[in-house]
C-alpha cells in the first residue's frame, strides 16, 4: 500500500501535543491503528493507541446479522470521541453507518486496500457438492448459494486468525474472508481465490479505512485529513450512498463497489434473497463530481426492478435462520492454489 509523504512546508497543521488514537482491540484493528500512525509520524504527529471494547466485540455467540444494530463496532469508539478521551478514530470503513453522529466528521478516507473478498482453503470450483464453505455475512452466503447451490453454506465467527484455525481444524472446507484483512496481517499467502467484483459483489468500503474526528476544525482533523486518497473517497461517497437510499444494514444481503478509471466513476449494485434464488444486479458511470447521485440513481433503480421486494422480505422476518457452526471432523484439506491477486475492474 502506498504511503503518505510530507514536505517540510506542510507540517503547519501538525499538533506539539501526543494525540491519541481510539481502536478496537482485535489483531486487524490494530494492524490498522499502527498503519495510521505511522502515516501521522511520517507527517512529523506523534500519537498513541488507545484501546476500545465495542458492542460488537462483545458479541461472540450470535451472527451479527441478528442482532441487526447499526454501529456495533463504532458506537462506543464514537463516544470516546465526543467525550475527548481521543482525538481521532481508526474503522473499517465498512463498520460505519451512513449517518454519522453530530459533531464527528471522515476526515480522511486513505488509499485502499484490494476491496474483494477471497476464498481461502479450496478453490470454488473444486469444491465438490456439499462442501462446507464459512461465512459470517449474508451478502457472501447468498451469492455463494446462487453460484454453488449445491454447497452447505454454513457460520463462521471470530477474528481473521480464529477463522483460519477453524479452517485447518477441519470444520470446513473453505471459508471467506476479505482480501484487505488477509493482505494487511501477512496471510495472503492463504487465498486461493480472489473472487472479482462483477462475481462477487464486495460490501459497501470493504478494503478502505476511515480516520474519523470531531467536526471542529481542531489540530486531528487537520493532520488526518492529510491522509486523505481523493479516488478512494469518490468510490466510498458513491457506495455509501448506494447503502444510505437502500436502508441496508449487516442484515441486507446486499453490496457495493465503485472504481475510478481514467477520471470517470463506475458503480455497480447487487440486492439478493438470503437463498440466492432472487438477484437483481446493475451498473452506472458518471464523473467523479456525481459520486453521490451515481450511488442514490443507482440505489433507486435496484429498487424499482424488485430489489424494493426482495428487502421487505427480509426486513420482515426477524432475521435468517443461523447455522450452528460445525463441530470438529476428521476429512484433511487439500493444499491451498494460490491465484494471481490482480484486480479486475468489472464492465459497467
Amino acid at each position: 500500500m502506498g504511503t503518505t509523504s510530507s514536505a517540510p512546508s506542510e507540517r503547519f497543521f501538525v499538533s506539539t501535543s501526543m494525540l491519541t488514537i481510539g481502536s478496537r482491540g482485535s489483531q486487524l484493528a490494530l494492524w490498522q491503528a499502527h498503519w495510521i500512525q505511522a502515516r501521522l509520524q511520517e507527517l512529523g504527529q506523534e500519537s498513541r493507541i488507545e484501546i476500545i471494547k465495542t458492542t460488537g466485540d462483545k458479541i461472540t455467540d450470535v451472527a451479527l446479522s441478528e442482532v441487526g444494530s447499526k454501529g456495533l463496532f463504532t458506537k462506543e469508539i464514537e463516544e470516546a470521541l465526543l467525550a475527548g478521551a481521543i482525538d481521532l478514530a481508526v474503522h473499517s470503513l465498512k463498520d460505519m453507518p451512513t449517518d454519522l453522529p453530530e459533531g464527528l466528521t471522515l476526515a480522511a478516507i486513505p488509499v485502499r486496500e484490494d476491496p474483494r473478498d477471497a476464498l481461502v482453503g479450496r478453490a470454488f470450483e473444486d469444491l465438490a457438492p456439499g462442501a462446507r464453505v464459512g461465512t459470517g455475512s449474508l451478502r457472501r452466503a447468498a451469492q455463494l448459494r446462487a453460484r454453488r447451490p449445491d454447497l452447505r453454506i454454513e457460520d463462521i465467527r471470530g477474528n481473521v486468525d480464529t477463522r483460519l484455525r477453524k479452517l485447518d481444524e477441519g470444520r470446513y472446507d473453505a471459508i471467506v474472508l476479505a482480501a484487505a484483512g488477509l493482505r494487511r496481517l501477512g496471510w495472503e499467502d492463504r487465498i486461493t481465490e480472489l473472487f472479482n467484483p462483477s462475481v462477487m459483489c464486495p460490501a459497501v468500503g470493504q478494503g478502505a479505512l476511515a480516520v474519523e474526528t470531531r467536526d471542529d476544525g481542531g489540530s486531528a482533523f487537520h493532520i488526518a485529513e492529510r491522509l486523505e486518497h481523493a479516488e478512494t473517497r469518490a468510490a466510498a461517497t458513491a457506495e455509501r450512498a448506494v447503502l444510505a437510499a437502500l436502508g441496508g444494514g449487516c442484515q441486507a444481503p446486499m453490496g457495493s463497489y465503485a472504481y475510478v478509471n481514467d477520471a470517470i466513476l463506475y458503480v455497480i449494485g447487487l440486492i439478493i434473497s438470503p437463498d440466492g434464488s432472487k438477484l437483481i444486479r446493475h451498473a452506472k458511470h458518471g464523473s467523479i463530481a456525481e459520486a453521490a447521485a451515481l450511488g442514490h440513481a443507482l440505489a433507486e433503480q435496484l429498487l424499482a426492478e424488485g430489489g424494493r421486494e426482495i428487502l421487505d422480505a427480509v426486513y420482515a422476518q426477524p432475521s435468517e435462520p443461523r447455522l450452528s457452526e460445525p463441530q470438529l471432523s476428521e476429512p484433511q484439506l487439500s493444499e491451498p492454489r494460490l491465484s494471481e491477486p490482480r484486480l479486475s475492474e468489472p464492465r459497467p
